[in-house]
């Protein structure tokens, strides 16, 4: 294929390549306090997941110039849609991976992508809320990206001495979880299951508890008893995905195994926090485990991925 026609089929789902990989920057940094692990394997990933989302930037922005047309199919799609916020939510978590390094950067990253996020949560709910062709079996958890974006925003954001711009986010992506996830499982439970290309989506049911514990914890300073409802409900989410691992296994590569990333890597930070907060020892065991596993689990991914490109089975028509 011309380098023409890959450009007008570059997915908006590449960028969730940048959040599995800013989730695991983020692991790795807090590894460095909890495990006292070296603080370059953070910062190498920093520079990588950077490098990576000024590429995506750069061709994505090509591709809105050159195929615009292409750009609003996405924008009328189902689950496309949802990818969109994919790139605010990568400057959010860049702007947090930054924020004690370059704090300056930091500032600029998150308010940035909070201030985008914001108009994408805007005119995705619209488009929600106003369409003509979205039926029950479209949604997935896909749909919880743009959800999930807002309870990040106060990890950074209580950094910066922001609490109310923090909460207000918080509490958008709260409600939002909660309404989705209810109508997620009616669709999972009384309609068709989930084609296998979006099978790996489930894994985003663990990213809203567990980001939401992180950002919930750093907004109060402590564990109560919400923060442990947070906690308890992203474990659960955990453990019931890992009782499906052989219907993962036996799936063909999609872009959508990105979706086993960043889940993951909140999930690891949320039990990091979670012993710092309590000193269980059985938190920091698991906060070890997972950290391992995220980490194998990436590595996997961009294997995978650099596999497909070389065969030409990414950029192509679906």
């Amino acid at each position: 294929m011309t380098g023409s026609s890959r450009l007008q089929h570059l997915p908006i789902a590449l960028f969730a390549t940048v959040m599995g990989l800013s989730g695991l920057t983020l692991a790795w940094q807090k590894s460095a306090t909890v495990f006292q692990l070296p603080p370059a394997i953070g910062q190498g990933l920093l520079v990588l997941t950077g490098g990576l989302f000024a590429l995506l930037v750069i061709a994505y922005s090509l591709k809105v110039l050159r195929h615009g047309d292409r750009v609003r199919a996405e924008l009328d799609h189902p689950v496309k849609l949802s990818f969109f916020p994919a790139i605010s939510i990568s400057l959010i978590l860049l702007g947090t991976a930054t924020r004690h390094s370059l704090p300056d950067l930091s500032v600029g990253l998150w308010g940035v992508g909070a201030a985008l996020h914001l108009l994408l949560m805007l005119f995705i709910v619209n488009r929600w809320m106003h369409h003509d062709h979205f039926q029950i079996t479209h949604i997935n958890p896909a749909w919880f990206i743009p959800a999930v974006g807002n309870i990040l925003i106060p990890i950074a954001g209580m950094t910066h001495g922001q609490p109310s711009i923090s909460w207000f986010f918080f509490s958008i992506g709260l409600i939002f979880w909660i309404v989705l996830l209810t109508i997620i499982f009616y669709r999972v439970i009384f309609h068709d299951p989930l084609p296998g290309r979006l099978l790996p989506t489930l894994f985003i049911l663990v990213a809203p508890p567990a980001a939401g514990f992180i950002a919930y914890e750093g907004m109060t300073g402590g564990i109560d008893p919400f923060a442990r409802i947070l906690f308890n409900i992203a474990l659960f989410m955990t453990l019931l995905l890992i009782t499906q691992i052989r219907r993962f296994a036996a799936l063909s590569f999609f872009l959508s195994f990105w979706a086993y990333s960043f889940p993951l890597a909140a999930m690891t930070i949320a039990a990091m926090v979670y012993h710092q907060q309590t000193g269980a020892d059985w938190a920091l065991g698991l906060s070890g485990l997972l950290l391992a596993v995220t980490t194998a689990v990436i590595g996997w991914l961009i294997a995978l991925t650099a596999r497909a490109a070389s065969r030409d089975q990414i950029c192509v028509p679906e």
